[in-house]
């Protein structure tokens, strides 16, 4: 579908174009504006939420740290107990009572311990000596040594400030005897509460859409704010590894959260954060809403500045390249008919003008030279060769001396319609086929003559190029013109051809001899004459044919001379097509 049709060479040159980069040339810079907005509001939502974030990790460590040491100098504290070593010493040598005694006490001990953090979910102590195990809510039970042996495993290492089991963190304490190889006297186990670190950890989250967990580097253990997180600790392992700044990006799903962490070297944990981006866009969104509200309303400018440009410049100025296109083509009776009293309505009274003054120009002096023009080619049609004739005319009484009746009745017919043709009056041109079979006549009744001198070799006329409208008479005298310049007086087998050949802005008729009267620079200072138009009397049929081509089909057109391929004169007759015929784009 054609929307638009540009009365220009190219899209990029016509005045339509120009109007729309211009306005694209302020448009532009304000979106590109706009999105730089965007993207700066977006980066310092976000580094306003990761420096937030960041100051509640980092106070949340701090208060964690200072909470781990105090439980920790409490712990080391029972382990200094005086009455829990005495009893794991010498609880053999006790008497019932004070074992009771001394019992009912670490389970009040253990228990008041535990009720002064929050993160403490029970408190144990294993005495392997006294076959059991104490702690703050169960109280005195069974020697638990699963856990006696856990917590005095050799590959518990100083530095190790927590030990995972039974899916919790856990501080320990162990009592040596002093003597190399002996058993601890007891363990002091602190199994701290998840459930408090979710609810520390979901008091973090800034929006109900975040997440947070606390990891074990050491083990990979982690606590997480809601199980249904899992997920992102699958992804946290991954890109913490990778990642040594606070801050880092990681693709959950089809969600991209912004992670912030934070490590407590002190104590092996790291704590972490997940803020969804959608989240961080969210303050965004009317900013967005009123870039939309922009870009459609940008979108609606340029289209109603573009149909308005359209219908009142693009619409008055390709009516106005019409006009000249068909005043090319010599119609003149076309006047525009302007209401406005605008630019364009001046242009076009001007233009109306123009074509009245060249009406009475072409009335004057057009027409005068057209009628030059025909009387020359009734001048040329009217001259028939004397010598052809009388060539024609002794061929005619070699075939009745022999009595060949067929090939004189197929002679005389040939001589008819060469001379009918040549000698009709009627339309200055014809279609090239008519020129063309004109052409082959002239031809056979020469090889009559010549039929052992001279081989004709006559090519195709191409489809498309069978109804161009040529003046007649423009390839039979440059046919004959070859006969009697070159070919007769040729001493070996002389050669005629004559070939069509299409291109996509002109066609070609080329005539070609062997002939060798000819040197190349004769043929040179032969086509100069014809690109001077100068006339002589060698010439004078050549340039009436050169003039009526060029004044037919213009600049570009007419008959070029060079040496030919068989060594004679090669004359090309080109039909330039017309100019202006593709100067319109269309979209």
């Amino acid at each position: 579908m054609r929307l638009f049709k540009i009365p220009a060479q190219s899209w990029s040159n016509s005045i339509f174009a120009r109007l729309i980069m211009t306005y694209l040339v302020f448009v532009i810079p304000l979106i590109l504006l706009g999105v730089y907005l965007y993207h700066w509001s977006y980066d310092t939502a976000s580094q306003e939420i990761s420096l937030s974030t960041e100051r509640r990790l980092s106070q949340y460590a701090t208060e964690l740290n200072r909470e781990i040491e105090w439980m920790e100098l409490q712990q080391f504290d029972i382990a200094e107990d005086r009455k829990l070593n005495r009893l794991a010493i010498l609880w053999n040598n006790m008497e019932q009572i004070e074992r009771r005694e001394i019992l009912n006490y670490l389970s009040e001990r253990l228990a008041s311990f535990k009720n002064s953090s929050a993160y403490i979910k029970n408190v144990h102590v294993h005495i392997p000596t006294v076959n059991k195990s104490i702690s703050a809510v169960q109280g005195i039970d069974e020697f638990n040594v699963a856990s006696y042996d856990y917590f005095t495993s050799s590959t518990q290492d100083e530095s190790i400030r927590f030990r995972v089991k039974d899916n919790a963190l856990n501080l320990s304490a162990v009592r040596l005897t002093g003597k190399l190889g002996e058993a601890p006297l007891f363990v002091v186990q602190v199994e701290l509460d998840n459930m408090t670190f979710q609810n520390e950890l979901t008091q973090l989250n800034l929006y109900p859409e975040s997440a947070s967990l606390l990891m074990d580097e050491r083990t990979g253990f982690a606590i997480l704010d809601q199980e249904e997180h899992h997920i992102i600790l699958e992804n946290y392992l991954e890109y913490s590894q990778k990642n040594v700044q606070d801050s880092f990006e990681v693709n959950v799903g089809d969600t991209k959260y912004e992670v912030n962490q934070h490590r407590m070297e002190p104590l092996g944990l790291s704590i972490a954060t997940y803020l969804p981006e959608k989240m961080v866009t969210k303050p965004l969104s009317k900013f967005v809403k009123w870039a939309w509200i922009f870009a459609i309303t940008s979108f609606i400018a340029i289209t109603a500045y573009l149909y308005s440009t359209y219908k009142l410049i693009h619409i008055p100025l390709l009516l106005l390249i019409k006009r000249f296109k068909k005043m090319e083509g010599g119609v003149l009776d076309i006047p525009i008919v302007h209401h406005r009293k605008d630019e364009f309505g001046f242009l076009y009274a001007r233009f109306n003008h123009m074509i009245e003054n060249l009406q009475l120009l072409i009335d004057r002096d057009f027409k005068k030279t057209m009628m030059m023009q025909r009387a020359e080619l009734k001048q040329l049609q009217s001259q028939i060769n004397p010598h052809f004739l009388y060539n024609s005319f002794f061929i005619l009484n070699s075939l009745a001396r022999t009595g060949e009746t067929d090939r004189i009745e197929q002679f005389t017919n040939m001589l008819g319609e060469y001379f009918r043709f040549i000698t009709r009056n009627g339309t200055d041109h014809v279609p090239l086929k008519e020129e063309v079979h004109h052409s082959r006549i002239y031809t056979e009744i020469q090889q009559l003559r010549f039929s052992r001198r001279i081989q004709v070799e006559f090519g195709e006329v191409p489809q498309e190029m069978q109804h161009i409208q040529v003046p007649r008479l423009v390839i039979q005298p440059i046919i004959e013109n070859a006969y009697e310049h070159s070919l007769e007086k040729n001493t070996n087998t002389g050669l005629l051809r004559v070939e069509f050949r299409m291109e996509s802005s002109y066609a070609e008729i080329i005539v070609e001899d062997n002939g060798q009267e000819l040197l190349t620079e004769d043929i040179e200072k032969l086509q100069l004459l014809l690109q001077s138009e100068s006339t002589t009397d060698d010439i004078t049929g050549l340039m009436n044919i050169h003039r009526r081509l060029v004044l037919t089909f213009g600049g570009g057109s007419g008959l070029f001379l060079s040496r030919s391929e068989l060594q004679g004169l090669k004359v090309v007759i080109r039909i330039q097509r017309k100019e202006g015929e593709h100067e319109c784009i269309d979209f």
